[in-house]
């Protein structure tokens, strides 16, 4: 039974990644934009509404403001308390989540398409939507919340480093604006519903609903979740991030392993040297065992169990970042070592051997990216909200293997200059 299931279960992604995702774009009546994927296979409907309202967006002042208003956004609407919310949710077998990262804030809906599941469900959306109660005994509650896992989370190296070097990467830039026990007590629930008041509207937002839909029943939903949002304008983006430049920060703490994080600003979202980028990346320390990181780093001298590399493309340039953990006394020689593995890799790229590699293991393993509704929402919500190709997905196969090993040197040449990495350490000797 075991192996009928599991070849089942091939046949079905075999099936998903030949036929490819058809995304259909449009716009509503309000100004909203959606992207639709048609999913017939499962009786369900997956919705998720973005808005450009992620941290990038704090006020200068006040970060930590996006997630606090995030965090409080569906805890009671319309004629609900968040206590008939999430009954309602149960009784109906969907559920309503969603999150705030840098860029963005999301609202999303799961529920079966059975029409005495789906419209109260969507009901329930619509409210959360239209009229958030930021009750404010819960906004204190939330706040406080807030701050007690910010006190928490500074207190574990891992997050002081993560802070310090999103700080460090990205002065004077809302991307290197971090929330502290400190910015979040001074928020008060009139900065929560200005900040709702600002960005949560309709010309800011996106739709993306993938699921057991025709393009007509898309349409009618898109425009009943779009219609209740002031129509609004779209957010202003601030100012692109200054160029990268080295800079070093240690920072004492009495843990037994060294945190370390390198990197720098690098790449925003649709840039054309991303996928030079991600191909290169898998062989210097984004494939795991088989990276180049890997084998120096733990596998020669034993310095870490991990070691990684990664590209994060924001709206803005994201961070291109090498992390690690070591013994306190070996930090130096291990970043020693990291670096000087960079610069071979920056100087020479990889050899067609590795090239070969990285382009087999990141184009068999694509179709397990849409291998689910969960899955392809959440590709197709950033196709949407980063303004990528409508075809990226069919395309991303033939992308990865059109890199050359030229490419992948050039690119890295262009972002990922050595000599202005930021470098972080929490806890180092």
């Amino acid at each position: 039974m075991k192996r009928l299931l599991t070849a089942a279960f091939t046949l079905i992604v075999a099936a998903t990644a030949q036929a490819g995702v058809t995304i259909e774009q449009w716009t509503t009546g309000n100004g909203t934009r959606v992207n639709f994927v048609a999913a017939p296979t499962l009786p369900m409907l997956d919705v998720q509404v973005d808005f450009a309202a992620g941290s990038m967006f704090d006020p200068e002042g006040k970060p930590g403001l996006a997630a606090l208003t995030r965090g409080v956004l569906d805890l009671g609407a319309g004629a609900r308390d968040e206590t008939a919310i999430a009954e309602q949710l149960a009784d109906l077998g969907a559920q309503l989540g969603g999150s705030a990262d840098t860029d963005r804030a999301s609202v999303a809906l799961r529920t079966l398409t059975d029409k005495d599941k789906l419209e109260p469900a969507l009901a329930v959306l619509r409210d959360v939507l239209r009229s958030p109660h930021f009750d404010p005994a819960i906004f204190e509650r939330e706040k406080a919340r807030t701050i007690a896992g910010l006190k928490d989370a500074m207190t574990r190296p891992d997050s002081i480093a993560g802070k310090a070097f999103w700080e460090a990467l990205y002065p004077g830039h809302p991307y290197g604006r971090q929330a502290t026990p400190e910015s979040i007590a001074t928020l008060t629930r009139d900065d929560v519903v200005a900040f709702h008041d600002r960005l949560y509207n309709a010309a800011n937002a996106q739709i993306s609903l993938v699921g057991q839909l025709t393009r007509p029943q898309a349409e009618a939903i898109a425009e009943q979740l779009s219609s209740v949002l002031p129509a609004g304008t779209a957010a202003e983006l601030p100012a692109a991030p200054a160029p990268a430049s080295a800079a070093v920060k240690a920072i004492g703490h009495p843990a037994s392993q060294a945190h370390i994080y390198l990197g720098l600003p690098a790449i925003e979202r649709g840039h054309p040297d991303y996928f030079p980028l991600l191909v290169g990346n898998y062989t210097l320390g984004g494939g795991g065992f088989v990276s180049r990181l890997v084998k120096e780093v733990r596998d020669k001298r034993g310095f870490a169990y991990s070691v990684y590399s990664y590209f994060a493309p924001l709206r803005q340039a994201g961070p291109f970042q090498i992390g690690l953990q070591t013994q306190r006394k070996q930090a130096r020689e291990a970043i020693r070592v990291v670096r000087s593995v960079l610069d071979e890799f920056v100087a020479q790229g990889p050899s067609e051997e590795e090239l070969a590699a990285a382009k087999a293991n990141l184009s068999g393993s694509f179709p397990l990216r849409l291998d689910s509704n969960a899955k392809l929402l959440a590709n197709v919500a950033a196709i949407g909200f980063y303004g990528l190709p409508a075809d990226y997905l069919d395309r991303y196969r033939e992308k990865v293997e059109a890199v050359t090993a030229a490419e992948v040197k050039a690119a890295f040449a262009r972002h990922v200059v050595p000599g202005k990495l930021v470098t972080v350490t929490v806890a180092a000797d």
